[in-house]
């Protein structure tokens, strides 16, 4: 209807086709130009109003946009034979989307259909309306209609798949299922159906009611036909007899499949499991479930008996030994590794077989251990194994070192994957310091010597050997880890750095450099690396969490904004666009892709890295703008002074979460975001540390979330708190200004004690105690920063009430003065026990960051509040002498609380200073230093050594004129000045946001001069 006799929204389209050609090519004035035009001489035409509204949003004027579109919906309410143009409306939805109005464009159509109940291109429209607010239960109305309307098949799906997502995504109850079967069925009986995708849909109805056997029954009949190709007819025939019992027959089928297919993974895992009769290949997803599933799947193997297992496990073994025999392909691994799973079954089974399947892995070796594949394709197997055993394999897979293969790529391959099963099994972590220094000796050797086989290949081709520096790496961080020696660490950096300098596209060093760098405390290398990595789309959710954790704790305040917002864009984009996929998906039929888009969509919503996003981005606003009062109150108001991070908090309990990232990719020494293991004492793990403790990371994320979804209420609460003092002062009677108000912060700060593990009574008993040095800082546990934060917030509301728990009785100075040293001692405490950062990686500079930017910062507003209230402001009531006593005493605490965080923060600032005013020369030999050997034997630098000989005198025949180049332009000393000066700039940013503290204070403490 878009362009219906050559009129386009009533307009002859060769006028409008300029417009539409500008707003593509980006010329947004002389777009709007020609359409002021166009409206002079069509000023009543809704659509000329829409492509004006849809160029003013492009142009950024989004006030001028929505204005022009509520006039063009104005007046189609008005021309009721304008609404039956779907251009225009079509328009007018694009924009009011983009305007965050979707219900306004759902509104017009709903209106138009309302006026034409018969026009199915206005009805398509407002199912599409319906597809982006998610409203299932009206696309399914509107799919009805449609269907009742025209009979067509793909209505009925679209109607059939709405109510899916009811059940599935919505609140619908598994009733609706029996709707969705009986609509299917009554227009199968009438006009049978026409698509494979309307057959798929048909199955997952009845599967989700668990009627397997009506699904087989179709299957075989004559809608089965639909399916083109029978390895997918076969998979879904398996899967239904599978669930519905028949373990034999789907056994049957599965051969079928792996007849046809003989590499297919996944379909003999279905075959051993219907062999075995166990269903845990068929376990329902759910939209918790990770995103990255085991490596292999459960067995329950219990329910049967010695000679039964032992009959299945033979027949699968003389099948899988038939499918050996008819490949023609040497190179498919899955028959080899389905002997290895049968081996691995009866591990689990109990037939002590442990010798059988050491013997599988070392015949799995000798045939594909070149492969880079090679040590995740048997991880599965190896963790059944004890660890005595595992040991075993280990030194029967040495001793075949031996016997490598001549080819020299194929015997680098079979070199590497030797290093990196000793990785996986944990050996490294049995060897002596000595042995691994020779470990990491002799795969530095072996890259070097391997580096001419790389020398034709393109830069983004994988180099030959290149995983070798990232284990050298990771054994030089265990070295560090045991030893503390500063020159190991150095030298895992400058080994990442070579391998980085030598071809720039392999992630795994930019991951390890970004860790590295972090732990270092040049945070902002650590930034350089993560932008390296080009992280764009999904890997947003997937990969962010390698930087997002540290930068929440940093200084680096600009880079944290860009990288929340470079998120939170990302998550509400998709949020946008998923809807337009999902409709896309309607359009070419693919129901199946419908229910996985939405799914995905919920799945990204439920996100804990999105909450986490959601509430720190605020937070971190709060932060940035603590040094002014007036900016403070600002940035609250446009939060709504916290009350809905309140709800959040409070909704936070019942929320399900999605555990997103990628942590495969993380290096072994930090296997979670809150994990690191090399902040604590070595600890001889006899293991290689893979962590995946999934309940614990979601406790751990709420309890977070809880606790910092309260803290804006709280900082707006402190700050009225401390605002109304004066008044209070001032009163005769001392009554509050706002009694609701100190009740609710009270009632805030009680949940926030219970976050601590304490009523709020004995909360504050330990607060006073640490104060005034009864009880040490260990006290608080490792949430130092929250019981700083509740002192600080406790102190506000004392002010308001009058009541401080055990503190009740004193004067306010007094109260003042407990929060003063409470800060004081810690902060400074911190300061005066750290070592030069250049010498002592990490260190205790986050959770100073974190305690000059959060309680000290919170403790400033509330002081700025009182002193506020304290300033002269025109004409004011005499007083009597008592009341001025009073002020002067209050205005007086106030002074010494100025004074104290002044001292607090120039102590800090000159820390910052004086650490970055160590000449850059001298870090540099520091680090430098820290890799000669001296003529010792032992120590780090002997892998630097290999490095810097190679370096020295490269063979460019051998090497190539890239591989030299390359060799030629690494250069040490600028790594070491890389470092120093990553660490300058992070100390810098501190050092600015104190002295901007500092700055303030001593603004403010001149304006109380004359009080």
């Amino acid at each position: 209807m878009a362009s219906k006799f050559g009129l386009a929204g009533g307009i002859p389209e060769r006028r409008v086709r300029p417009i539409w050609d500008a707003i593509d090519s980006r010329q947004f004035k002389n777009a709007l130009k020609t359409t002021t035009t166009l409206l002079s001489k069509h000023p009543h035409s809704p659509y000329a109003l829409a492509l004006k509204a849809m160029i003013l949003e492009r142009m950024g004027k989004s006030d001028e946009a929505l204005s022009v579109c509520l006039n063009a919906k104005e007046l189609l309410y008005k021309n009721e034979s304008l609404l039956m143009d779907d251009l225009t409306l079509s328009t007018l939805q694009i924009v009011f989307q983009r305007l965050d109005h979707l219900e306004l464009a759902t509104s017009c159509y709903e209106h138009a259909c309302g006026k034409f109940s018969n026009n199915l291109e206005l009805m398509m429209g407002l199912f599409n309306c319906y597809v982006r607010e998610y409203s299932f239960v009206k696309q399914q109305q509107t799919a009805i209609k449609m269907y009742k309307l025209v009979g067509e098949e793909r209505f009925l799906l679209w109607a059939v798949c709405s109510i899916q997502l009811q059940v599935l995504c919505g609140n619908g109850g598994e009733k609706l299922l029996l709707l969705a079967e009986g609509l299917l069925k009554k227009h199968v009986a009438a006009h049978s159906l026409h698509e494979p995708e309307a057959l798929v849909v048909y199955f997952s109805i009845l599967e989700q009611q668990a009627k397997y056997g009506d699904a087989l029954e179709i299957l075989s009949g004559k809608l089965g036909s639909l399916l083109m190709i029978e390895v997918d007819k076969l998979r879904i025939q398996g899967k239904l007899l599978a669930r519905a019992g028949d373990y034999a027959t789907a056994a049957n089928v599965y051969q079928k499949i792996l007849e046809i297919s003989a590499d297919d993974w996944e379909a003999f895992l279905n075959y051993l499991g219907c062999l075995f009769e166990d269903d845990s290949s068929w376990s329902n997803e759910t939209i918790s479930a990770p995103i990255h599933p085991p490596k292999f799947v459960k067995c329950k193997l219990t329910h049967l008996t010695d000679e039964v297992f032992d009959s299945r496990a033979s027949n699968a073994s003389d099948f899988v030994q038939k499918l050996l025999a008819e490949s023609s392909n040497d190179s498919l691994r899955n028959p080899y590794l389905a002997h290895l799973e049968i081996e691995r079954r009866k591990c689990l089974f109990g037939k002590n077989n442990d010798d059988d399947l050491i013997e599988g892995l070392l015949q799995y070796y000798s045939r594909f251990g070149h492969l880079a594949c090679f040590t995740s394709d048997v991880e599965a197997f190896l963790q059944v194994l004890s660890p005595e055993k595992k040991m075993e394999f280990l030194d029967k897979l040495m001793k075949t070192s031996n016997s490598l293969s001549a080819e020299p790529t194929k015997a680098l391959g079979q070199s590497i994957t030797l290093f990196k099963t000793q990785e996986l099994i944990g050996n490294m972590f049995r060897l002596s310091v000595g042995e691994l220094e020779g470990l990491a000796v002799q795969m530095a050797e072996l890259y070097c010597k391997n580096l001419p086989l790389s020398r034709d290949l393109d830069p983004q081709e994988s180099m030959h050997g290149e995983e070798l520096l990232s284990i050298v790496c990771n054994v030089l961080v265990q070295l560090f880890w045991r030893t503390k020696n500063l020159g190991y660490f150095v030298e895992a950096i400058m080994v990442s750095e070579f391998g980085l300098t030598i071809r720039s596209y392999v992630w795994q060093y930019k991951i390890l450099l970004l860790h590295l760098y972090s732990h270092f405390g040049a945070l902002s290398l650590a930034v350089e690396r993560y932008k390296s990595l080009d992280v764009k789309n999904i890997l947003m959710e997937t990969v962010s969490h390698h930087i997002l954790p540290q930068m929440l704790a940093s200084p680096l305040w600009t880079d944290l904004s860009d990288l929340l917002k470079d998120y939170l864009k990302f998550m509400d984009d998709h949020f946008r666009e998923s809807a337009d996929l999902t409709f896309l998906a309607y359009r070419h039929r693919n129901y199946s892709k419908v229910i996985e888009f939405v799914q995905f969509k919920e799945r990204l919503q439920h996100s804990n890295q999105y909450l986490v996003a959601r509430v720190e981005t605020p937070i971190l606003r709060l932060k940035q703008s603590a040094d002014n009062i007036e900016e403070e109150e600002s940035i609250l108001e446009s939060l709504k002074c916290g009350t809905d991070f309140v709800e959040l908090s409070n909704e936070i309990g019942s929320k399900s979460l999605t555990f997103n990232e990628d942590f495969q990719s993380r290096p072994w020494w930090t296997p979670t975001t809150e994990k690191n293991y090399l902040l604590g004492p070595f600890e001889g793990i006899s293991y290689y540390p893979k962590e995946n403790s999934a309940k614990e990371r979601e406790a751990n994320v709420r309890r977070i979330v809880e606790r910092k979804s309260l803290l804006p209420r709280l900082v707006y609460l402190s700050i009225q708190s401390a605002s109304v003092l004066h008044k209070n002062n001032s009163e005769s009677n001392g009554s509050l200004a706002d009694p609701k108000m100190s009740s609710e912060l009270k009632a805030l700060l009680d949940r926030y004690a219970k976050m601590l593990g304490f009523s709020l009574n004995d909360a504050i008993d330990v607060v006073a105690g640490v104060s005034r040095g009864l009880k040490p800082y260990e006290a608080f546990g490792s949430d130092v920063i929250d019981w700083l934060n509740f002192a600080v917030f406790v102190n506000a509301w004392n002010l308001n009430s009058h009541k401080f728990g055990q503190l009740e009785g004193e004067c306010t100075p007094g109260r003042w003065s407990l929060v003063n040293s409470l800060l004081e001692n810690y902060i400074l405490g911190k300061v005066r026990s750290m070592e030069h950062l250049i010498r002592s990686p990490q260190g205790d500079l986050p959770i100073l960051v974190q305690l000059v930017t959060e309680p000290l910062a919170w403790h400033g507003l509330m002081i700025q509040s009182c002193a506020r209230s304290c300033l002269p402001s025109g004409k004011k009531k005499k007083k009597s002498g008592s009341t001025d006593q009073s002020i002067s005493s209050f205005t007086h605490a106030i002074r010494d609380a100025i004074q104290s965080l002044c001292g607090i923060l120039e102590e800090v600032a000159k820390w910052s200073q004086d650490q970055i005013n160590i000449p850059e020369d001298n870090k540099i030999d520091i680090l430098v230093s820290s890799l000669k050997r001296n003529g010792q034997e032992e120590g780090p630098g002997q892998v630097f050594h290999i490095l810097e000989t190679l370096v020295s005198s490269p063979n460019e025949t051998e090497l190539g004129n890239r591989i030299s180049q390359a060799l030629r332009s690494w250069s040490p000393a600028d790594v070491a000045r890389k470092i120093a000066t990553g660490q300058c700039a992070v100390l810098s940013a501190f050092r600015q946001i104190c002295e901007s503290k500092i700055k303030s204070l001593q603004t403010l403490k001149q304006q109380l001069a004359p009080v």
